[in-house]
């Protein structure tokens, strides 16, 4: 009878123990799928892009493996449009914790919508508009630019340097200009010439401001900010030095000179991170440089003189001690001084109000 009651209690003590273990595991798988971190990503082309989306996609794909997130892709999404919106509330639906949107126009288009979803992070590319849950991120391109221009300005003989750019904002605005200042510390006779395309991505456009600069407004180096490599491409048939952005390309002769290129696993991978620690849209702007090297250049062709090379180890030197590329005395187009000399200009000024040009710059229409 004793050994009986004994066999019952510890049958229905391992019944007891194998529920609670069923509970617990079912909690924990529930738990663990709850804290999956799923990453949305937005962007204005496609992933497989020789440019700027293709780059920050490889990027962010690096960043999340490396955190072990899933990654949400809504690809060819184009600005103004209301696919941006729809995007979001597709990966909202989807389950995305945090949404990064990766083209200049998208925070504009739905810096109300946000608000409608306080509990996703958003992170949007160089932002001039915030929220509680919208942080401005971006690496500090025009530290890039401006080593880029150093090696423009001792490379021009017509001291006319080309510049195909996509349209007037904050970050186009912000790169020309430091583009400028970079010509302007090695040649003070050179200018900047300017044409706009009115897109970040249009072939047709881009390969004819490159021939109207070269043919029309004499340059004999140009460079862009637009999402492909057009404009490398037409300067090649005519024989033009031409100076990239993005990425190192390949396939193109020396007159290619080197490019602005990003290092933007670091930028996505902390912000991921910061997220990851409950820290996600702990500041209002995220903005990483050349400290951190998440800009600089790619390798040199052999067009690019040692005496070049070493005015832009010089300005690295001195980015890395403290110098700002935007600081003492700086005069605008119009001859107002927008920076005095031991002033730095500041953030907020870099990202949000930054419609003047720096002297030296010219526009052809």
């Amino acid at each position: 009878m004793k050994s009986s009651n004994v066999k019952a209690r510890v049958l229905v003590s391992l019944g007891i123990a194998v529920f609670i273990c069923i509970i617990l595991s079912i909690a924990f798988i529930g738990r663990t799928k709850e804290e999956t971190v799923k990453v949305g990503f937005i962007m204005s082309g496609s992933v497989d892009e020789n440019g700027w989306n293709g780059t920050h996609y490889q990027a962010i794909l690096n960043a999340c493996k490396e955190c072990g997130t899933q990654l949400l892709v809504k690809e060819n999404i184009e600005e103004f449009t209301g696919q941006c919106v729809t995007a979001i509330e597709e990966l909202v639906e989807e389950g995305a914790n945090m949404i990064f949107l990766n083209s200049y126009g998208y925070s504009e288009e739905v810096s109300e919508l946000v608000n409608e979803y306080p509990d996703v992070t958003f992170y949007a590319n160089s932002s001039e508009y915030h929220a509680e849950n919208m942080t401005s991120y971006f690496a500090r391109m025009y530290q890039a630019r401006y080593l880029t221009g150093i090696i423009a300005g001792m490379k021009t003989e017509s001291d006319k340097i080309g510049y195909v750019a996509a349209m007037s904002n904050n970050e186009v605005n912000r790169g020309i200009n430091a583009f400028t200042l970079g010509v302007k510390s090695v040649n003070k006779d050179a200018t900047v010439v300017v044409t706009w395309t009115g897109s970040w991505d249009n072939e047709q456009a881009e390969r004819q401001a490159t021939r109207s600069l070269i043919e029309g407004a004499g340059v004999d180096v140009v460079t862009y900010h637009q999402n492909q490599s057009y404009v490398i491409q037409e300067a090649e048939a005519k024989e033009v030095f031409s100076i990239g952005y993005h990425k190192q390309f390949e396939g193109f002769s020396d007159k290619y000179l080197t490019s602005a290129v990003y290092n933007l696993e670091p930028v996505y991978s902390e912000l991921v991170k910061e997220y990851m620690k409950g820290k996600g849209n702990s500041r209002t702007n995220y903005w990483i440089g050349i400290e951190k090297d998440a800009v600089g250049l790619s390798s040199y062709s052999d067009e690019v003189t040692a005496e070049a090379r070493k005015a832009v180890d010089d300005a690295v030197a001195g980015m890395l001690g403290g110098d700002d590329v935007f600081s003492g005395v700086i005069y605008d187009t119009q001859g107002n001084l927008r920076c005095s000399e031991n002033e730095i200009i500041s953030d907020e000024i870099l990202l949000e109000q930054l419609d003047w040009f720096v002297e030296g710059v010219e526009f052809y229409e």
